[in-house]
Parts: structure tokens; sequence; C-alpha cells
């Protein structure tokens, strides 16, 4: 298994692109890492609101797939370079100011890969 330090994970996280939807959120990834593959999404947690991978939504090279049809049989190919809009819907979950943000993703090389990053609104 492949240890990803978390400091170059956060990386990913594009700072500012934290956007407040009409009931959720959505935020810009861009991998900056490696060729990569993303084989799930457990789960998407902004502040105290925790968005299950059936609310999750992401949006990459004009493909669009919830983050239960991403598996380690249909994973999302993310390339180096490439960025993605993760929309999180159901809750509202955004306040004015600082937020935290974790989403917790699956790499079928590393295992549980889980960004954490702060972001205003």
């Amino acid at each position: 298994m492949v240890v990803v330090p978390e400091f170059l994970i956060r990386r990913i996280y594009q700072k500012g692109s934290l956007k407040k939807l009409e009931n959720g959120a959505s935020v810009v990834l861009k991998n900056v890492l490696g060729p990569g593959l993303i084989s799930g999404f457990n789960y998407v947690k902004i502040n105290d609101v925790v968005f299950e991978s059936k609310d999750v939504k992401f949006i990459t090279n004009g493909k669009e797939v919830t983050g239960t049809e991403v598996s380690e049989e249909n994973p999302v190919v993310f390339r180096l370079g490439q960025s993605g809009t993760l929309i999180m819907s159901g809750q509202e979950c955004i306040v004015e100011g600082n937020n935290k943000i974790v989403i917790e993703a699956l790499n079928p090389e590393a295992g549980i890969v889980q960004l954490t990053a702060e972001d205003n609104v």
C-alpha cells in the first residue's frame, strides 16, 4: 500500500473553490500529484454535516458520476493536471466565514485517502 502524506493530499483541494448551492455545496479538486484512480467516495463532511456517497456527484472531463457509481470495478480516472467538481446535495452546510472540509475517498494503491481543508465563503 502506498502512503501519501497529508500535506501532499491537501494540495488537491483548490482553495477558494467552496461554493454554496441551493441545498448543498461544491468544491473543485485538481490532481497535482500524478496519474491516479478514485475507486470510491466514502463521505464528504463540511462543518458538522456529513454527505454520504449517495449524496455526492463528481464531474470531470464532461462525465458526471454519483458517489455510489464509483467503485474498484468502475473507478474514475483522475490524470495529472485534471480538475473535477465535487457536488454535495441534500443539506445546508456552508456558514459565513471559515468552513472545515473533509473528503474521504478510496484509491486502489493507497486505500483510504482523507483530504482535509478549510475555506472561506
